[in-house]
């Protein structure tokens, strides 16, 4: 077990990942000699060389576009969108190419490529800079879509993700890039798979990335009033694991679900009408969601700390769904 801040899990996961199959190369914008605009990739490219670690031009459906013909050709790249606001400009490639290219040729290729982009506010980056848009991805058939929350997750699931024959979009958020915790090299964090990080008996909060911290604050409070919270993460979102969420809905039999993306039609909804299918009868009280308002994220700091996910509104949602 090693300390690491967040970034420095992905670089190592990076450089690992390199250290062991030729095949990884990055692509992206300022990764090479800068390391990044979160220094993620720092020093790879003196270790690596230039034919494998790559700046691009400014170009995020081109970079995007590159990676997926190298996928479908032997590499496996790991492609970093700046901010994840910028993935718009990604779409054709990610969703019409990326996604669809196994299923289209009958199953004789893949696109083993993996895209990294950081989401989220809590840095006053505004309206364009600071999106959580993940619900976007999990829609789409052919991709998995991983957020991981600590440093040792960063670590593992984004080796998974390398590893994995299909595309798979792995996001960070930007605010926990100096998060320390101690990382497993050792230990395999698969695909699909949540992780239950706090045990409780009154209800099940199901949560991922960022908004797993603001949880966990939470559930501590709510135990000085005598709720016990267990709290789940995700990890990932597609895949995700319903499983682990109905079987502790059976535990619990109330469920509250946390997240810094927009509420309206978010991860937050799809889980909840899951439930609703298959957990109904296990339901002592509505399922309830927290997420952002459906506007913009602010750029003043007053704002954004309106607009976010807090442990405040987490708790609000806990005792009600207890009242």
């Amino acid at each position: 077990m090693t300390e690491m801040k967040f970034t420095q899990a992905i670089n190592q996961a990076l450089r690992d990942a390199m250290t062991e199959d030729a095949s990884v190369m990055l692509l992206g914008e300022d990764i090479a000699a800068a390391g990044g605009s979160f220094k993620a990739t720092r020093d790879l490219l003196d270790e690596f060389g230039a034919a494998r670690v790559r700046d691009t031009p400014i170009s995020e459906a081109s970079l995007a576009s590159l990676a997926v013909g190298a996928a479908m050709t032997g590499a496996r790249p790991v492609v970093e969108i700046m901010f994840m606001d910028f993935i718009t400009l990604a779409m054709d490639a990610l969703v019409n190419q990326a996604a669809k290219a196994r299923f289209m040729f009958g199953g004789r290729t893949s696109v083993p490529m993996v895209l990294r982009t950081p989401h989220g506010g809590g840095l006053s980056a505004g309206p364009q800079h600071s999106q959580c848009l993940e619900a976007w991805l999990a829609h789409i058939p052919g991709l998995k879509v991983v957020c991981p929350a600590t440093p040792d997750d960063a670590y593992g699931l984004l080796r998974s993700a390398i590893d994995d024959p299909d595309p798979v979009v792995f996001i960070e958020h930007k605010a926990m890039y100096g998060r320390k915790g101690q990382v497993d090299k050792s230990r395999a964090v698969p695909l699909g798979k949540a992780n239950v990080l706090r045990q409780g008996g009154d209800v099940t909060v199901v949560t991922y990335g960022a908004t797993v911290h603001t949880c966990l604050q939470a559930a501590g409070q709510l135990s000085e009033a005598g709720i016990e919270a267990e709290i789940i993460d995700l990890r990932t979102l597609q895949p995700w694991d319903a499983e682990t969420v109905l079987a502790s809905l059976r535990r619990t039999h109330r469920v509250v679900i946390v997240h810094e993306a927009v509420q309206a039609f978010g991860v937050g909804a799809e889980i909840a009408a899951r439930i609703a299918d298959e957990g109904f009868d296990e339901l002592d009280a509505p399922v309830l969601r927290v997420g952002a308002p459906f506007m913009p994220v602010p750029f003043a700091r007053s704002l954004e700390a309106q607009y976010m996910v807090n442990v405040d509104r987490v708790c609000a949602a806990v005792k009600r769904v207890m009242a």
